[in-house]
Formats: structure tokens, C-alpha cells, sequence
């Protein structure tokens, strides 16, 4: 070996010491952002004065030291949230609003006040001021498929009995005509009294042109049910959990027409089965929907059908529970 060629192995040996000890610094730079406690789903419940209702928020990773998520508010569907800050145990974003305008970006704001709690405030869209808690969702997983029980009819086809409005101040616009469940007056949604977990549920509907519907199972994850014949599949179309699963095909059919569906949920694992077709085959379901009656994702609720906002007609709603 030269002489001369001594001082460039020693440039070339500190020059990747350099590097390495660069990429270690900077690898733990990212860390508390790689690990950051706040990633995964949270169940949130919003309170506006005397008020309370559900939300949802879910922080993801985007790239290697970003955070991003989505979010639920009261209604309408899953929004992306482009970026989330979290440092020293606070975290912050902001959405832009999902109506029309005047409507300002909501800003999101909060802290970890346990392994699996959060706290903070929101100023939504309207420039409201409200306060929020946070749990950490539960994961609802199975340790075993779900042996089913008897079937039962959840409408006796002669009045309401094993049902109740969603709201005692609203009026309610559900009767019983010519042995169909009809939502005669849109304006409240009905809930059975029964509570579920996991369940099968087996429902023939049609409804008029342009009506807009749907089946919360749990009170929480919407089955869109809405006139959207011939339109390319989506999630906040009919068939899909609504702004989360989108179907693989429009199985609809034309207004005024009966329709099938026969929904499946274990945990948070759905499958959809829409006119004979399976458009959603056992999918998970990230979180509540806008709209839902809360966000205690681990305990019991209802089946409820959405009625606030066109007609819709059952002639036929069968609940199989598991054991």
C-alpha cells in the first residue's frame, strides 16, 4: 500500500462514522414518533353544554416520522386528517369542514391524562367551543366463530311493539300499513329495545326514488341504504358501512323495487350480502359512523333504522343472535 493513500482511508473511515453516528441521531430523533402513544383508535364523546354525542379518532403514521388520521364528528362520514402533532404528550390538528361554506375548519386539541385516556377541546365548525374525553377503542376481537341462536322477527308486521323512537321530542313517523314497517313521516329513526352484540340480521326494503336511508348496527356502524341504482359502487352509497367499506359491486336495484340484505357482524368484522350478491366479504369496520347513538364500542346496543331522512318500507327484519 502507498503511503499517499493513508490519509484517504482515513477520510473515507471518519466520514462514515460521521454518517452512521448522523443516522443513529437521527433514527432517534424519530423514535418518540415511530412509538408515539397516541397512534391507533380512540372512541371520543363530545359535550356541548348539557349535550353529549359521539365522535371518533384514529392516528396512523404517514411515511416514517409523520402522523396522520381520520375523524368522525356528530355526522356525515370519516374525514383525513393530512397531519397530526403530538409532542410532549399534547396533540393537535385541524379539518376542513365537510358542509358548505360559511363553515370553518375544525381545530382539535387535547392530552394524554392516561395510558389509554385523552382529554382536550374542540372548536368545530360553527366556532363552537366544546369539550371532549377520550378512550382507547376496544379491538373487539373473537376468540371463537360465534355459534347462532334462534331466529326471531324483529317486526310482527301489526305495530311497534319491541321498538322506540331514537328522540321523545321529535315526532314519530313510523307506523304500520298494510302489515309494512313504514316511514311514513321522515323525522326519527327507530330502535329496537333489544340490545346485541353479535348478530345476523335479514332485511327486505324498497323505497321511492331519491329516498335516502339506512341500518346502524350496534346504533353505530351505518349500513348505507339510499337510491343510488346504477351508479360505480362507493362507501357512502348504498351497501357500504358508511365512509369506511366500500362495496366491490352496486348490487342495487331500481327504486320501488323489493331488495334484500343480509348483514353479518361479529366484533368489528362485517360481511354484507346485498340482492344475493356478497359485497362486503368480512371487513373491518375502523370506527362509529356519523350519526351514531355513541361511541362505546364494547358493550351491547341496538339495531336502529335510520328514518330522518326519506321513506323507506320493511316487510321483513329477522335477527339471528350469537350465543
Amino acid at each position: 500500500m502507498k503511503a499517499n493513500s493513508l490519509p484517504c482511508i482515513e477520510a473515507f473511515l471518519l466520514l462514515s462514522c460521521f454518517l452512521l453516528g448522523l443516522c443513529v441521531f437521527q433514527a432517534r430523533s424519530d423514535e418518540p414518533k415511530k412509538t408515539a402513544p397516541i397512534i391507533g383508535r380512540w372512541d371520543l364523546t363530545v359535550k356541548n353544554g348539557e349535550e353529549t354525542y359521539p365522535s371518533w379518532l384514529e392516528v396512523s403514521r404517514s411515511g416514517y416520522t409523520t402522523l396522520a388520521g381520520s375523524f368522525v364528528g356528530r355526522f356525515g362520514s370519516a374525514r383525513p386528517i393530512s397531519r397530526v402533532d403530538f409532542e410532549n404528550g399534547r396533540l393537535r390538528f385541524t379539518v376542513p369542514p365537510q358542509w358548505e361554506q360559511p363553515q370553518k375548519d375544525l381545530v382539535f386539541e387535547g392530552k394524554q391524562v392516561g395510558p389509554g385516556e385523552l382529554k382536550g377541546e374542540l372548536v368545530d365548525e360553527n366556532g363552537h367551543r366544546l369539550t371532549w374525553t377520550g378512550r382507547r377503542a376496544p379491538s373487539l376481537k373473537r376468540d371463537h366463530p360465534p355459534r347462532w341462536g334462534e331466529a326471531m322477527e324483529l317486526f310482527n308486521g301489526k305495530d311497534l311493539t319491541g321498538w322506540k323512537p331514537r328522540s321523545a321530542q321529535t315526532k314519530n313517523g313510523w307506523i304500520v300499513r298494510d302489515g309494512l314497517l313504514v316511514n311514513a313521516t321522515p323525522g326519527n329513526d327507530l330502535v329496537t329495545e333489544q340490545k346485541l352484540t353479535d348478530f345476523q340480521v335479514h332485511a327486505e326494503f324498497r323505497y321511492p326514488k331519491g329516498s335516502n336511508s339506512g341500518i346502524y348496527l350496534r346504533g353505530r356502524y351505518e349500513v348505507q341504504i339510499e337510491d343510488n341504482y346504477g351508479d360505480e359502487p362507493d362507501s357512502h352509497k348504498i351497501g357500504g358501512i358508511y365512509g369506511f367499506l366500500t362495496p366491490c359491486l352496486n348490487a342495487a336495484k331500481k327504486p320501488g323495487e323489493w331488495q334484500t340484505m343480509d348483514i353479518t357482524l361479529v366484533g368489528r368484522v362485517v360481511t354484507v350480502v346485498f340482492n344475493g350478491e356478497r359485497v362486503i366479504d368480512r371487513q373491518t369496520i375502523p370506527g362509529i359512523t356519523g350519526g351514531a347513538l355513541d361511541s362505546d364500542e364494547g358493550a351491547p346496543g341496538p339495531l336502529f333504522l335510520q328514518g330522518d331522512h326519506g321513506p323507506i318500507e320493511f316487510r321483513k327484519l329477522t335477527l339471528t343472535p350469537s350465543n
